[in-house]
């Protein structure tokens, strides 16, 4: 399973001025706090390892680019930095993508150290749950993967998604519904 471990802001404040001064070391300190967390965010949309690695790449090239202009980041560099790889990712594929199988895959990983009736049964389970999450919209998925299996705050989904928490948090209340209406919908279909 994938699991984004985001470093901490509190520091961030500080590492991001001296950046925007030039210090190399606040930008290498800054480059590897942030670089796997972005490349595992980049993987979870893109489902291709080489691809999310460049894309996290040009997250950073673009941030040292910035870092003389205005459109460097000036308070919030998690948010800056994670806004830039979601629309690297779109611009990769495009908004309205749902999710990689693979991402799925991992998302809703089997245990299979169980007994085989068990195991059959949790299949059947884990299939439904994966049609159901296709089934949602793009926003959706993202959100219930920050938000559940990440288990980012409301405000680090926030950042990520470039919304409001107010935003998030309705977002997630009509995932989970249409999620839950899916799954009964998929169950009525087998009865």
């Amino acid at each position: 399973m994938i699991v984004l471990v985001l470093p901490d802001t509190t520091t961030d404040e500080d590492v991001l001025a001296r950046a925007r001064t030039g210090d190399e070391e606040a930008i290498v300190a800054i480059y590897h706090s942030y670089f796997e967390p972005v490349y595992q965010f980049c993987r979870l949309r893109v489902g291709d390892r080489q691809a999310a690695q460049d894309l996290a790449s040009e997250v950073f090239v673009r941030f040292i680019k910035s870092l003389k202009k205005e459109t460097a980041p000036h308070t919030s560099l998690r948010g800056w930095i994670f806004r830039v790889a979601r629309n690297l990712v779109y611009d990769y594929y495009g908004r309205e993508k749902e999710l990689p199988i693979d991402t799925l895959d991992q998302w809703l990983a089997v245990d299979y150290d169980t007994a085989p009736e068990v195991q059959a049964i949790r299949n059947i389970q884990v299939e439904h749950a994966r049609r159901a999450i296709r089934m949602l919209a793009p926003a959706q998925q993202e959100v219930l993967l920050l938000r559940f299996d990440q288990q980012l705050s409301l405000q680090e989904t926030a950042d990520i998604m470039d919304k409001k928490v107010n935003a998030i948090k309705a977002l997630q209340f009509r995932a989970v519904n249409t999620l839950r209406q899916i799954l009964l919908d998929l169950e009525d279909e087998e009865q």
